[in-house]
């Protein structure tokens, strides 16, 4: 009986150690790079799209001026 509580008991020391191995901490670190990555982009869509309505009416003031 002490035996097998003994090989049990080192049986789990295995598996614990295995739990702690730092593979979830990776996954973490990439989530948390793609989130930054998805907000530098939602924000700066909002200056992109700023920058091609600016180019649009100067293009479109431009074409007016030429058609007279």
């Amino acid at each position: 009986m002490r035996n097998a509580m003994v090989k049990l008991y080192s049986k789990s020391q295995v598996i614990w150690t295995g739990l702690k191995d730092e593979q979830g901490q990776d996954l973490v670190e990439y989530a948390a790079v793609i989130m930054l990555v998805v907000l530098g982009l939602a924000f700066g869509m909002g200056t992109l799209a700023n920058g091609i309505n600016n180019a649009m009416v100067n293009v479109g003031s431009k074409i007016n001026a030429f058609l007279g």
